[in-house]
């Protein structure tokens, strides 16, 4: 009787965090370079000295699907995919490095490369800045180039964008959608990585299988109730016998 009602209970709260994880997937099934959010569960006994019968179902993995998204064409100079692995390093108002797939970027007020949350683009040597009437050019190396007004002749190199290739394993995702790295060594520019400009990448979730899981969750979710409620009526039957002795 304890093992049905804590493993169905535990397992029916999983199951809502596994719903809203696949929810907050669809939600961002046209993001740019969002990483679809995976999890997993198994059961864990309780650590008791006293009765050794329950049992929990807990949230064991809360994983990262790494795959890359699918590239699309929007021709903007600020518009940047990568091929492959690797990431675009962003700096944190806390002063800190985060990573992202997301290369839409645009150009602050103040000349600052940033992406649309606001975060200035970080390059080799720190944020990069845009000279003003410029027009930009990022080369597959991650080279920022401007060409100042008519001057084709005159590309100057301003940039380079820093692009990194940490493990994958190593990588947390934040609330804002960033991923940090939770290793002690540095992370260090990757020079094999190439880009493509006026691409951007799409999300990586299959809309097909997040819909088969939400189906899937909502039966595992209602059969858990239900042996919740296989635990309680086998209660009342319980105390009724016992009553009637």
């Amino acid at each position: 009787m304890d093992r049905l009602i804590y493993t169905a209970m535990t397992g029916a709260r999983s199951t809502l965090d596994q719903q809203a994880a696949v929810s907050n997937n669809l939600a961002n099934v046209n993001s740019t370079g969002f990483r679809a959010e995976l999890h997993r569960l198994r059961a864990v006994e309780l650590q008791t000295d006293a009765l050794r019968t329950r049992a929990f179902a807990v949230d064991a993995s809360v994983a990262t699907d790494f795959t890359p998204g699918p590239m699309q064409f929007t021709g903007r100079n600020f518009d940047v995919a990568i091929k492959g692995k690797g990431w675009f390093a962003v700096a944190l108002p806390d002063g800190g490095e985060a990573y992202t797939r997301d290369g839409s970027f645009m150009v602050s007020p103040n000349g600052v490369l940033q992406t649309r949350a606001g975060l200035p683009v970080l390059g080799l040597d720190g944020p990069i800045t845009v000279p003003p009437d410029s027009e930009i050019v990022i080369g597959k190396d991650g080279s920022v180039s401007a060409i100042i007004g008519d001057d084709t002749a005159g590309i100057n190199v301003i940039a380079d964008l820093r692009l990194v290739n940490p493990p994958e394993a190593e990588l947390a995702r934040g609330e804002d959608g960033l991923f940090r790295y939770t290793g002690n060594q540095p992370v260090l520019p990757d020079e094999t990585i190439e880009v493509a400009s006026g691409y951007v990448e799409g999300s990586n979730v299959n809309v097909v299988d997040q819909l088969v899981s939400m189906i899937s969750l909502a039966r595992q979710f209602e059969m858990q109730t239900r042996m919740l409620q296989t635990a309680e009526a086998n209660d009342r039957a319980a105390a009724q016998l016992l009553s009637a002795r």
